[in-house]
């Protein structure tokens, strides 16, 4: 994402209650996906949640990108 996109992304958030709900998952799907990655090793059931958070963090940014989108015209 771009300097401009997500200075857009921060003015839009905090007046647009969706994008900031949007916004906040996303950061939550990041640090959760973080800290998963900074382990040695995951177990076959973890790394199966670490791609879930993967797909979920993925799904979200492209909302967030339609929506920027959306807004720029």
């Amino acid at each position: 994402m771009e300097a401009h996109e997500k200075d857009l992304l921060a003015r839009l958030a905090s007046e647009n209650p969706e994008l900031a709900e949007m916004v906040a998952r996303h950061q939550s799907l990041e640090s959760r996906l973080e800290e998963m990655n900074h382990r040695h090793y995951l177990s076959p059931e973890e790394d199966l949640e670490r791609k879930k958070i993967q797909k979920a963090k993925l799904a979200v940014k492209d909302k967030i990108q339609s929506f920027l989108e959306s807004r720029q015209g």
